[in-house]
This record gives C-alpha cells, structure tokens and sequence, in this order.
C-alpha cells in the first residue's frame, strides 16, 4: 500500500504531487480501456481530532472533578467513478495500489451497466475547465501539529473560569480539529490537491437550583472556522468563559416569557440554524425534485417558484465555497467545479437552486454551481449544500436602532432545539438565551422561549438586517444528507435580524 506520507508538498507549492497523478493515471486508463465515457478519482486522507474537559462534583464529597477526554480518527483510501452507456458507477478501496486501482475502475464499471438498464434518461455534465492546481486552507500552523498537552491546559483554564460561581454545577469546554488531504483527477484534463482545515470549539455550563428544582444551561460557540491553530487566540475562549459563568445564573432566576405575538432580533450565532433548515435545505436542487424524499424530505420550494417572492426585499442570500475561514469553503468541488458565488434569493426573489454538474440542465442552467461532495474516499459524491449567507443591511442600519424599533420583542442568543417539517414549511426553533425587549430597551433575560411559523411568512416578515460592520458567520457540523448517510460542515452568515410579528410560545 502506498504510504500516506505521499500527499506531503510544500506548503506553498502549486501542483498536485506527482506520486498521486502517477496513481491516478490508472483509474483514467482503465476506464478508457472499458469505453466509459467519463472517469474521475478521488484519493483521500481524513483526521479528526476531539479533545475535551468537563469539570463536575464528585458525587458525595463535593470536590470537582476533571475529566479530559481525547479521541482521535483516520482513514486513507480513493473512490473512483465512471459513467458508461450514460449511467454512473462507483467504488471505492482503501487499498492503495496501481493494481487495486485498476480493479475497483472495474468494478465501477460494472456497477455503471447495471445502472444503465434502470436508467430513464442518459445522464448531461454540465461542461467543466480543467485545472492543474494545489489548494491549501489558508493558515500558519496546523492544529493537529499542537501538542496534546497543550491542547488540555488551554481547556483546563476554560472550565475553571467556567466553575468559580458555586451555582454552576458542572462546566466542559472541547476543541474539533479535522483534515482533509484530496486529490481529484478526471478524464477531462483536471490533476487537483486540497489540504483543507477545519478547527471549532465550545464552552457550556449548568448552573443548578435545588430548592426549585431548575436548572439552566448556557453555551459559548465561537465562529467554527477553516483555519490554522492561530485562530484559537481569536476564540477568546476564557474570556466567553467567564461571561456565559455570569449568563448561566441569571438564566436560572429569568422568567417565563409571556406567550404571543412578538417583534424578534435574532443574533447571527442564532438565526445560522434557521437559514441552514428553512433557507439552505429547501434550495438544494435534489430535495425539490423529490430525490431526497425518502429520508430528508422534499420543499416546499420548486422549479416553478423560480422568478417568484418568497422573502421580503431585505432578504437576499448567496451561496458560495469561497468565504474566508468559512466551513464549506475549499479551491474546487468534487466535481473539479471551481469555488463561486452564485445568488440564490435576490432581494426576496427566489433565483435558483444549488446544482452540481450533473443536476444543472435540469433547471436549465448551463453551468454547475460546485455543490458536489462526498465526505469521505468511501462514498459517492452528491449535492451538498455551500456556504449560504444572508447579505447584509446598509451601514446605517445598527443594533442599537433595531432595538429602538420594538416596542414588544424578544433578542435570541445561540442554538437550541427545533423542529421542522418534510417540505421545510413549518417550524419551530428556540434558543441558548433571551432577553426582553420593551419600549424600545433591552430588559433582563427571560426564559422557556421558543417561536413558529412557516417559512415564507417568516422570511416575508423580515424588515431590517443590520450593516456589515455587524455580519458573522457561524457553522453546522453535522449535517446529514443521503443514504448511507453523509456528513457536511459549512457556514451561515448574517448581522442580527428583526422580523415583525412572530408567533412566540412558552416552552419546558
């Protein structure tokens, strides 16, 4: 087996290594020797890395007690796929080898005929420049570089500034760190290396009150990004720490929100997740076509809403794989599609849906928006969704003001739970923290928060989006997709957000 020190390069060089061209020449070969009219290979190298801390009383004695956790995954191999009598094909191997290499082609391609008899209509691939090229995430040192030792004293100071407040039973803090070596080569001229990072983190806390039997909790996430361990000073993660220490306390005497229809100002830290589920899902191309029914649902969105509102005019969303430090951003899809931006909701008129090269005619686009990716060398490659942000408001437009225009509201920190229907139409989210907004103030923290409503009301209910100077993104890391189930990380941008009028209700 070919040893995986073979993706090492220069750091800034800008050519794939010609170990993995070498190898992958036998997948181009094969498959032209089986007449198939397209071929390409990935060859993959994955880590994860979890490390964790979690401090908690020690039943009985009263002491705290540190718990580190440490956890660590990889996995080297390729996947090849063809298309032959119109049909795809493919299989995969973590075996290494030219030999190996030749045969899976083999195999992709059998599994292409099969799928050829089934098939009602040949497959289209959207034409595609061919590239030469290496890509790295931008950074300076690569986090799973950093000492493990290091790695745990920077969470061990987190957790105790978290547990210096008697109240708070138990704190944890964790840092992810993940990277993706690819090399992607096709039968249309593409040679592509990827060293791509990823590194978020988090801190939480429960506070607890025995003599009501309440307990609260409260979490700092910073910004997940596409970066090198440098970032981590940016986390300001024993700074938050102390901050959510104080907001976990306060959360356990807040009050119950009073039920109703209410103005909300949503953070971009918050307002992420409900781009992601009622924005982002219902814009990818398969979904609308049913192709995703059986497991993730469809939308409520289709070809025909195309040219229509579906949001007010303050609402226009981009998708991209180009964001700086953003999770979904890379140098090329699985497609060899380079990274773009494309508009997918211009000033609340619904454009068009995330494609990949084979998905685009169908909505009669002459070109793949680069939404393809597998995540792993073991599965095929398929629409995914990029980066979706929501575009800022004007310069003038400051948290402070939006807040001055709600007389009745409601101000949403961080993730909670949600619910969400098949076709993304009806859903409702809560949140990590709220507080009161009366008479144009922001009033203490409330609690047992949660609002409904269906998607294009809510969307048309948006009136103000504050300016640039406040846009942040945010990520999801765990979004699944497809059977066998997939796994995507990517990032959702926005400033804080007021939308008018919104059903709110009170929660356990």
């Amino acid at each position: 087996m070919v040893a995986e020190k073979m993706f090492g390069a220069p750091k800034d060089s800008k050519a794939p290594n010609p170990e993995l061209e070498k190898l992958a020449a036998n997948a181009l070969r094969e498959a032209k020797k089986f007449k198939a009219s397209y071929c390409d290979i990935r060859i993959v190298r994955l880590r994860d890395q979890r490390v964790s801390l979690r401090v908690s009383p020690e039943r009985g004695t009263g002491k705290s007690l540190a718990v580190p956790g440490v956890a660590e995954d990889s996995s080297f191999g390729f996947g090849v796929r063809v298309i032959v009598n119109g049909a795809w094909g493919f299989a995969a191997s973590p075996i290494v080898t030219a030999a190996e290499i030749a045969r899976i082609t083999g195999e992709a391609v059998i599994i292409a005929k099969a799928n050829a008899t089934i098939q009602p209509k040949p497959l289209q691939l959207a034409p595609v420049k061919a590239y030469r090229d290496r890509w790295v995430t931008p950074h300076d040192k690569d986090p799973l570089d950093v000492p493990m030792a290091e790695k745990i004293e920077l969470l061990r100071k987190v957790t105790a500034e978290v547990k210096k407040n008697a109240k708070v039973f138990s704190g944890s803090a964790s840092l992810n760190l993940r990277s993706e070596d690819k090399y992607f080569a096709s039968s249309e001229g593409s040679s592509i290396q990827q060293y791509i990072l990823q590194i978020y983190g988090n801190v939480d806390a429960t506070a607890v009150d025995r003599e009501n039997n309440i307990s609260r909790s409260r979490s700092y996430v910073p910004t997940q990004a596409s970066a090198g361990w440098e970032y981590v000073p940016e986390m300001n993660l024993e700074e938050n720490a102390q901050r959510i220490r104080e907001e976990v306390v306060e959360h356990l005497s807040a009050p119950a929100v009073k039920p109703g229809k209410k103005d909300l100002l949503l953070m971009p830290n918050h307002l992420m997740l409900t781009i992601h589920e009622s924005v982002a899902h219902p814009t990818e191309l398969d979904r609308a076509l049913g192709y995703e029914a059986n497991y993730a649902g469809t939308s409520y969105i289709t070809p025909a809403t195309i040219g229509k509102r579906i949001a007010s005019e303050q609402c226009t969303f981009i998708g991209e794989r180009t964001s700086p430090r953003a999770l979904g951003t890379c140098g090329y899809d699985d497609d060899g599609v380079k990274s773009t931006s494309f508009t997918i909701i211009d000033k609340g008129i619904f454009k068009t849906f995330q494609t990949t090269r084979d998905q685009a005619h169908l909505i009669g686009e002459k070109e793949s928006h680069g939404c393809s990716q597998a995540d792993s060398w073991a599965t095929v490659p398929f629409q995914r969704m990029p980066n979706v942000s929501l575009s800022p408001g004007s310069r003038e437009t400051t948290l402070e003001n939006m807040i001055a225009g709600i007389d009745d509201g409601v101000l949403i920190d961080g993730r909670g739970s949600y619910s969400i229907d098949q076709q993304r139409y009806n859903f409702q989210f809560g949140g990590d923290a709220f507080w009161e907004i009366k008479g144009g103030k922001k009033r203490g923290m409330i609690s047992r928060v949660s609002y409904q409503a269906r998607t294009p009301d809510f969307w048309q209910a948006c009136d103000a989006t504050a300016g640039p100077s406040y846009w942040g993104q945010y990520g999801t890391t765990g979004d699944a997709k497809g059977e066998p189930t997939q796994i995507n990380s990517i990032s959702h941008g926005c400033s804080p957000t007021r939308f008018r009028k919104i059903d709110v209700i009170l929660t356990d």
